[in-house]
């Protein structure tokens, strides 16, 4: 069994920066994902991290202003936001897989999710 634990949501104006953290317990995984998600819209995939090796995937919505990253000592990935738009405010959850085969950003592939952390950028 796994359990992930997010942080580090909050309001921020855009142009500004957060950084979300998610410490899983329980046993080894291959993906973590930070995917996220706004009232009547389907979840999406934001960032996922091969753990261990390191493979980063990005949405192209974000490429070059979030970075996902991974404390394989402490179990814990990071997505950090920079310029931070608007668009980008939604509850944002961490993802776990043990499964090798997935598509990073696709909700089907994980299976363990966290309770999600809001992230509100306003204008």
């Amino acid at each position: 069994q796994v359990q992930l634990v997010e942080s580090g949501g909050g309001s921020v104006q855009a142009g500004g920066s957060l950084r979300l953290s998610c410490t899983a317990y329980g046993s080894s995984l291959y993906f973590m994902g930070w995917f996220r998600q706004t009232p009547g819209k389907e979840r999406e995939g934001v960032a996922a991290i091969l753990a261990g090796v390191g493979t980063t995937f990005y949405a192209d919505s974000v490429k070059g202003r979030f970075t996902i990253s991974q404390d394989n000592g402490k179990n814990i990935v990071y997505l950090q936001m920079n310029s931070l738009k608007p668009e980008d405010t939604a509850m944002y959850y961490c993802a776990a897989s043990y499964t090798t085969g997935i598509q990073p950003l696709g909700v089907r592939g994980y299976k363990y999710w966290g309770r999600g952390t809001r992230v509100t950028v306003s204008s």
